[in-house]
């Protein structure tokens, strides 16, 4: 016997769903696909939910640049996350190629050196009983680059491992 377990959908009238959506908005910056995933999650059909999306825009609730610059600054403060991963992770968002470049642009080169350099460091006192050179240059490269630290910086810090 096969039972399958149906969620409840609550739907949502147009103006009902853009109070949600408002409230979705304000509790912490979205992309624009993550707040129209919101609303067709409401039941809404595609002509409300570009509505309420313009609505959203107009009114300040999305904002794609700010959404980008903030969830770049987060992600590096943070997760100590590098400039490919960031990338990715907005590109994954469908967040535009322009927004990207802000949101990159607003991390300073020194402070992503500093940053790079503590993970880097940090990363190498945990391997300080490998005793392999190259076993720990890869380990170093591996994680710095899962990081998302761009491969030829990774690879010039790394030089000077012993």
């Amino acid at each position: 016997m096969l039972f399958l377990t149906v969620a409840f959908q609550q739907t949502y009238t147009p103006d009902q769903a853009l109070q949600k959506a408002k409230q979705y908005c304000a509790y912490q910056e979205r992309c624009h696909q993550e707040a129209k995933d919101k609303l067709y999650s409401y039941g809404l059909n595609r002509n409300e939910v570009d509505d309420l999306l313009s609505k959203l825009i107009e009114e300040n609730y999305l904002n794609e640049e700010r959404f980008a610059i903030q969830f770049a600054g987060g992600k590096f403060r943070v997760k100590q996350w590098g400039r490919v991963k960031i990338k990715y992770e907005l590109k994954q968002k469908r967040v535009s190629d322009y927004c990207i470049r802000k949101a990159l642009g607003s991390i300073s080169d020194d402070d992503y050196d500093r940053v790079m350099k503590k993970v880097f460091e940090q990363k190498l006192n945990t391997l300080r009983s490998e005793k392999q050179l190259l076993v720990k240059k890869r380990k170093l490269q591996q994680f710095l680059l899962q990081k998302g630290y761009e491969a030829d910086l990774v690879r010039e810090l790394c030089r000077g491992v012993e």
